[in-house]
């Protein structure tokens, strides 16, 4: 389920912007269809949950306990999709599901594609769904509150000290958060220095000897459900790092949830935050 998660962040492409497939929607869809837990909880955000008719099979929330799953970001099944008879679909850009999403136009479903790899792709969906479903002044709010939240962050953090982080997403291959995807820029509100800020990607496969070469001080465990290899408590460069897990999933949600994943961000690697027991 988590390693999962974190494969919805690997596979996330950045596009320039929302892009549509298939026919055009009704004003304000009433039968909603989300291919992607952060593009589910921006919907419940916007307090249209009731709308939603199905999910993906990553979504946990409560809220959706109930409702069909229709595969994942990689690997929608058209069938499902089509069952639960949405007027417009939500989804997230993936090589891996172009196909899917192209038969489901043609089949005459409306489909909005919303890249959500950065800071400025998150804002704009936020807004982008509130317009489409006729909520366009709560999308807005709902961007503003999130933007306002890095900015209050961001200055929050100045004068703490700025520590090497490297946030690693998986370790079996070594996937961490590079330039140019939204953690890096989480890192920078916090005042952290990414460890990774040679990679080449957003998301890369990056390898151990890199690892060690760029001297982590605090090493951000966002596995969740894979165990840290021996070889990264023996290697010098590794070996003295502090090793630090978020409180929750909301770091690898882009949406609605980073805010909260920004908070738990900074208290893992700013020890000085948090209260004294």
């Amino acid at each position: 389920m988590i390693a999962a998660a974190a494969a919805l962040l690997l596979a996330a492409s950045p596009t320039p912007s929302a892009t549509w497939l298939g026919p055009k929607p009704p004003p304000i869809p009433k039968r909603i269809a989300t291919l992607a837990p952060s593009l589910t909880e921006t919907v419940i955000a916007l307090g249209l949950g009731d709308r939603l008719v199905g999910v993906s099979r990553y979504d946990d929330l409560p809220e959706v306990a109930k409702l069909p799953r229709l595969g994942g970001l990689m690997d929608p099944s058209a069938e499902a999709v089509v069952g639960v008879k949405p007027d417009l679909v939500l989804a997230q850009p993936s090589p891996a599901s172009a196909e899917v999403l192209r038969r489901l136009s043609e089949l005459g479903l409306p489909i909005l594609e919303l890249p959500m790899a950065s800071i400025a792709d998150v804002l704009e969906a936020e807004r982008t769904i509130g317009a489409a479903l006729g909520a366009a002044g709560k999308g807005d709010a709902l961007a503003k509150a999130l933007s306002t939240h890095l900015a209050e962050t961001t200055d929050r953090m100045k004068g703490l000290p700025r520590p090497r982080v490297l946030l690693v997403y998986g370790w079996d291959p070594l996937v961490v958060a590079g330039p140019g995807s939204f953690a890096d820029e989480l890192l920078a509100a916090i005042g952290a220095e990414n460890a990774a800020g040679a990679a080449k990607s957003a998301y890369a496969t990056y390898s151990v000897e890199a690892a060690a070469t760029s001297h982590p001080q605090v090493i951000v465990d966002a596995t969740f459900d894979q165990p840290m290899p021996a070889l990264f408590k023996t290697l010098p460069g590794l070996s003295t790092a502090r090793v630090v897990k978020p409180a929750s999933l909301a770091l690898l949600h882009p949406g609605p949830s980073l805010s909260r994943g920004l908070d738990e961000l900074a208290q893992a690697v700013h020890p000085e935050l948090r209260p004294k027991p």
